[in-house]
């Protein structure tokens, strides 16, 4: 079993920073891609940022030159630093994470969110 908790969110001026965490407990070794995903009531969930097991990162264009995702060498937390934040950037924010292998395999987890506000 995977279990995801995000923290590091809050409220920020336009212009500030942020540093997102999720914390992955149990078995990493199964995970593949770790992902933050995004959420503003009565819009769909939306990509942000990827990373996966050897580093290679995405990004959504809406957040490409400002945020970088990263991740520790065990893999047990993934963060997400977000600078020159926008009002536009105000969101819950999720941590992703899918199986690919032993017990994982086909299997995606989500976090329970953590909020981002960014006012004007």
């Amino acid at each position: 079993q995977v279990q995801l908790v995000e923290s590091g969110g809050g409220s920020v001026q336009a212009g500030g920073s942020l540093r997102l965490s999720c914390a992955v407990s149990a078995i990493t070794w199964c995970i593949g891609d770790m992902n933050w995903y995004r959420q503003v009531p009565g819009k769909e969930r939306g990509f942000v940022s990827g990373i996966d097991a050897n580093g290679r990162t995405t990004y959504a264009d809406p957040v490409k030159g400002r945020f970088t995702i990263s991740q520790s060498n065990s893999r047990s937390t993934v963060n997400l630093q977000m600078n020159s934040l926008k009002p536009e950037d105000t969101a819950m924010y999720y941590c992703k994470a899918i199986g690919i292998r032993g017990p994982c395999a086909n299997s995606v987890y989500w976090g329970q969110g953590t909020q981002v506000t960014v006012s004007s």
